[in-house]
């Protein structure tokens, strides 16, 4: 059988609309409660520095990234980048108490201009949203802008079978991005290891269902 072929016009990972108005409440919704929790317990495992200058791809409504920013001295920073209307007026508006967080207009998908700027990038539940050609710019995008030795963090599903999974994974994996389907059975690792990556960490939640993979880019020793 020859396998699906999508196109990043499959993709739902750009949220608009009323879902992007009320996407906090809708996590809040599908997670059964569980996601504020669930995020602040990530961000603790990024195991943040008061110095660490942080890239959030994808920053979304500014939730994580004002949450990493309550872990940063007055030497400490993080620029989020996002293009939904939507969503960057919730960021701008949830951050402004935060001056040493930044929140631009940005795709992440097309090459970035930052280059060992950065001890730390986030990118949250977003890199499955794109097809493959993409996802290999975006971690292109992290390598180049992190500082040798800093860490790329992927917040996102974990590689599994979904025919074999328990029933209620496959039925609520069916709202999901049709691309996910094409990210669970990606080598995660693999591909990070080939685009200059290594000493990787695996935090996992959910059931192992999702996982915080945290990478270092190289030459950092």
């Amino acid at each position: 059988m020859n396998p699906t072929i999508y196109k990043q016009s499959d993709s739902k990972v750009e949220v608009k609309g009323y879902g992007a108005r009320h996407y906090d409440l809708m996590m809040n919704i599908i997670s059964g409660g569980t996601y504020p929790c669930f995020i602040r317990r990530v961000v603790r495992e990024m195991n943040i520095q008061p110095q660490d200058e942080i890239l959030d791809l994808g920053c979304g409504s500014g939730r994580n990234i004002c949450l990493m920013a309550n872990y940063f001295s007055s030497q400490g920073r993080a620029l989020g980048l996002d293009i939904g209307a939507e969503m960057l007026e919730q960021s701008q508006k949830r951050c402004k108490k935060y001056p040493n967080v930044t929140i631009k207009n940005q795709r992440i998908d097309e090459l970035l201009q930052y280059e060992n700027e950065f001890d730390k990038v986030f990118i949250s539940f977003v890199l499955h949203g794109f097809i493959q050609e993409k996802r290999l710019q975006i971690i292109d995008n992290a390598q180049r802008a992190l500082r040798p030795g800093g860490e790329f963090i992927i917040l996102d599903y974990n590689e599994f079978d979904l025919k074999k999974s328990p029933l209620l994974v496959r039925l609520a994996f069916k709202a999901e991005c049709p691309l996910a389907f094409d990210f669970i059975t990606r080598d995660l690792q693999a591909i990070l290891r080939n685009q200059g990556f290594d000493e990787f960490y695996i935090y996992p939640h959910y059931l192992g269902y999702v996982r915080l993979l945290s990478a270092h880019k190289k030459g950092g020793h």
